[in-house]
């Protein structure tokens, strides 16, 4: 099982913008998150993930960098981070930095160079393409619509951006880009950053190649379709390599690399308890199910069923088993709340969070919790289109109206999907902004905060955030929750996600229902006629002998079998 500190941790992401403000400018910062982290040394966590923090001009969400040396001016100085790390570490707590190495900003001084002359010293840092005869290079799709080539009338020649226009791609096939970075995550490591995560890290290098794909009719190849042009893993492994060896095995630290759109199998020669490769992967398959592959993304009415989630999410689990380690989470800075989209935001809204808990607390990797989930947030609130800040869904209902497509239908689709229904402030009290700035918030407040708040949260012994708590607690003393295998039970069955972990001569069962619906649970393979051990769920005990049982509303239960 080989014990690692990251693999028997829990992993909170914070994006700062919309955790805490401590100034009173609307925007969340790092003096924020610092008054803040008594709360979640509280709650049990280990390790604090930070979206970035660097000097950006902030069009993306702080993911346009244009100094990777600098704090972001709306977060505060670099002498606010450092108290932050002091702070987080004196409580036992670690920070892992998000590192966007796809991209920077194009106000990043390498870019500015770069597109100031074809001879320019650090032209060949980013990825130019002459046009072919009056159109794009190729017919690559970026994932914010439209092609992934933005012309530069100075020199006359295409730059490539894999998702805004202002985010141009760096070139890793340039050995002066790698030192670069090389030099940048030392930077942070020798301030005593314990870990990194590598957005987009299966993208850095693209592939040769252009209209490998027939699009049909569309102007554009789906970006949905175009993953595998984006990814070159072989090289990838090798710029980890090196970036572990530029640091030095000195440094204990973590690092997760994302892998959006590969199968696991794909990142096996990725991953690694050892230094050398990434430790954890992250997928956000289960969380990708309601994006539509017809080039239209996340701006669709299609929807997950229990199957798909289960297949998802096992697929994972078993084939990471005993070769790699998975980072786990149900919502992410990127995607609408897990309660609004695999939950219920009525009157099962806290028994569908704990029930959603129970299914991340006892997956086999390192789960991340995202901000407010403790608390069963349900994000959204926005009724026009001014409401949205996310430059993806502003381009979205741009598109719509440039093609005919109904107003009511596009804003209907905006709040449906939109990335900014997972930013709304994070909910401390039921003051005005929810206790989260004493000016005017940079985006608005999801309803119900009056309710949902972490002070009526923490009062409550028998609130969300308390049953996350005990979970936390279980897993750090459970060597089957930590190194289990999983195995997946029943898995045609449309209502009830069930599964064991196995660790030596113990087996826990783990069932939940993820509907309103009392389906019931038969159990297979003659598991169930063993003794069977409540240890914890969101009801009371219920019938623990026979093999089938009645589930109620969201149940999730933990049995140990004798």
């Amino acid at each position: 099982m080989n014990p690692k500190w990251w693999k028997e941790s829990v992993v909170y992401e914070i994006y700062p913008k919309s955790f805490m403000d401590a100034n009173g400018d609307g925007v969340g910062d790092l003096a924020g998150i610092v008054s803040k982290l008594d709360y979640l040394q509280d709650l049990g966590v280990d390790v604090l993930w930070l979206t970035p923090v660097y000097d950006s001009p902030d069009h993306e969400g702080g993911y346009d960098i244009r100094d990777y040396r600098k704090i972001m001016d709306k977060f505060g100085k670099m002498e606010d981070f450092d108290r932050l790390l002091e702070e987080a570490h004196s409580r036992s707590m670690k920070i892992m930095l998000e590192m966007p190495f796809n991209h920077t900003s194009n106000e990043h001084p390498w870019f500015q160079e770069s597109r100031s002359s074809k001879k320019n010293d650090k032209r060949n840092y980013y990825i130019w393409r002459e046009g072919r005869g009056s159109g794009f290079p190729n017919n690559w799709g970026s994932y914010f619509g439209g092609s992934v080539w933005e012309f530069d009338a100075d020199t006359e020649e295409y730059y490539m951006h894999l998702y805004s226009h202002r985010q141009p791609n760096l070139n890793w096939d340039n050995e002066k880009v790698r030192e670069e970075a090389y030099q940048i995550v030392k930077f942070w490591a020798d301030k005593g950053v314990d870990g990194f995560h590598f957005n987009s890290i299966a993208h850095i290098v693209k592939t040769e190649g252009h209209d490998d794909e027939d699009t049909g009719n569309a102007q554009h190849m789906p970006v949905e379709r175009a993953y595998q042009m984006f990814s070159s893993l072989d090289k990838v492994n090798g710029i980890v390599k090196r970036l572990y060896e530029e640091i030095g095995e000195e440094y204990d630290i973590v690092a997760i690399g994302e892998a959006a759109g590969l199968d696991p199998s794909q990142t096996l020669d990725s991953i690694s308890d050892e230094p050398g490769k990434a430790n954890m992967v992250l997928n956000s398959d289960h969380m990708l199910l309601s994006h539509s592959s017809q080039g239209i993304g996340r701006w669709t009415d299609k929807t997950w069923t229990l199957l798909d989630v289960k297949q998802s999410i096992s697929h994972w689990q078993t084939v990471l088993h005993g070769h790699g380690w998975n980072a786990n989470n149900l919502a992410d800075h990127d995607q609408p709340r897990s309660v609004a989209r695999f939950g219920h935001t009525g009157e099962y809204r806290e028994l569908s969070a704990k029930m959603l808990a129970t299914l991340l607390m006892t997956l086999e990797g390192t789960p991340a919790i995202y901000q407010g989930e403790e608390l069963g947030m349900i994000g959204g609130g926005f009724e026009t289109a001014d409401d949205f800040r996310d430059e993806e869904t502003l381009n979205f209902l741009d598109h719509a109206s440039e093609n005919g497509i109904d107003e009511a239908e596009a804003l209907r689709l905006a709040k449906r999907n939109t990335r900014d229904a997972g930013r709304t402030p994070m909910q401390w009290d039921a003051s005005s902004h929810a206790g989260f700035t004493t000016g005017h918030p940079w985006i608005k407040l999801a309803p119900g905060y009056e309710e949902i708040n972490a002070e009526a949260a923490v009062a409550d012994p028998d609130s969300i955030f308390h049953y996350y708590k005990k979970l936390i607690e279980l897993r750090k003393v459970s060597q089957t929750l930590l190194y289990g295998e999983y195995r997946l039970l029943l898995p045609l069955d449309p209502h009830i996600f069930a599964y064991t972990r196995t660790f030596e001569d113990e087996t826990l069962l783990i069932v939940l229902n993820f509907f309103a619906e009392t389906p019931t649970f038969k159990c297979p393979d003659r598991l169930c006629e063993r003794p069977r051990e409540f240890l914890f769920g969101n009801y009371e005990p219920g019938v623990t002998q026979g093999s089938d049982f009645e589930l109620r509303p969201y149940e999730a239960a933990i049995y140990r079998l004798g």
